[in-house]
């Protein structure tokens, strides 16, 4: 069975969701207009350091962080830092694996990107942590569709596409063949992994990140669920596709898969709806109360890891507050 997904059917989903939003807190009996949104979740709020110091870790509290992001370490690196994150009441609660190349014409290739992930999740073992961060691979060097001319369809048995736009496919033959093939490679690969990861109860958390792949939500959900089992669920970034679909429709299409949250925001260009630039948090076109509402549908009760920027740690810290308030 094929499906068909268009950049405007996730922009009118958007929108409705928004508006419903609207309506239910206009409906609410004595409540003030300006009245904060009460949410049934929990959120914690973290940054990336691959080797976490005590200092580190000290200031990241003082500033109202709960934990960190890792890196590749050795399990016994891990647990050290481990056992000085505790002592500090924080946590590291992820591995930042990364980029893998499981799409790669060498095996060699492959079998060293494979052996770095296994890495990744006996750090995360060692850690503590519950998932580690893949990107499965990347595509690109070929004439690809801009962001809001998809119109994709799919098979949901295989995850390939068979189509990307509406009308001729022929001008994006070698997109669809380089896709497929990182679907299938990447598949095997993650199959491989699954093993390990239960062994170390550590999630397969796997990431878009401008690779040119899964790049409307239900592609992605069918990829991530088509491994059926607890161990492979999505590390979603919701500044990562805003120029493809809002990130409130990302949540709440992948729903209960989305295992962790990456928080970047993005502005989109005001004459290119396929264009724009990664921005501070909260200073793009990243709809935040609709974010925040969308992670509490879905019963998101997890980690908010701020990914890049250039602020203070008070300042960071200070801003996640806000998203995780729903203002």
């Amino acid at each position: 069975m094929n499906q068909t997904f268009t950049r405007r059917d996730f922009l009118a989903a958007s929108t409705a969701f928004a508006t419903g939003l609207g309506l239910g807190l206009g409906a609410a009996a004595g409540r003030a207009q300006d009245a904060a949104p009460v949410f049934k979740t929990k959120l914690h709020k973290a940054l990336i350091r691959s080797k976490p110091t005590e200092d580190e870790l000290k200031r990241l509290k003082d500033a109202g962080f709960d934990g960190v992001e890792g890196g590749i370490l050795s399990p016994r690196e891990a647990e050290q830092c481990r056992a000085v994150a505790e002592k500090l009441g924080m946590r590291i609660h992820s591995v930042l694996r990364g980029w893998a190349e499981f799409n790669s014409d060498d095996p060699a290739q492959v079998e060293a990107t494979f052996k770095l992930t296994e890495d990744a999740l006996r750090a995360a073992r060692g850690f503590g942590a519950d998932t580690v961060l893949l990107v499965p691979c990347r595509i690109g060097g070929m004439k690809m569709p801009k962001p809001q001319e998809f119109v994709i369809q799919f098979d949901e048995q295989t995850g390939h596409l068979t189509r990307v736009v509406a009308g001729d496919n022929a001008p994006y033959a070698d997109y669809l063949k380089a896709h497929n093939h990182a679907i299938d490679t990447s598949r095997e690969a993650v199959k491989r992994l699954i093993p390990l990861a239960e062994k170390c109860r550590v999630v397969i958390a796997l990431e878009n990140v401008w690779n040119n792949l899964w790049v409307q939500p239900a592609v992605f959900k069918n990829f991530v669920a088509s491994f059926a089992t607890p161990w492979v669920k999505a590390y979603f970034d919701i500044g990562n596709h805003v120029k493809y679909a809002p990130p409130e429709d990302w949540i709440l299409t992948l729903g209960s898969l989305v295992a962790k949250c990456h928080v970047k925001d993005f502005k989109l260009s005001a004459t290119d709806p396929g264009d724009g630039k990664f921005v501070n948090i909260r200073d793009g076109s990243v709809r935040w109360p609709a974010v925040r509402a969308a992670l509490d549908q879905i019963g998101y009760n997890g980690w908010l890891t701020i990914e890049g920027g250039n602020l203070s740690l008070e300042e960071d810290s200070q801003r996640l507050d806000l998203i995780i308030a729903g203002k």
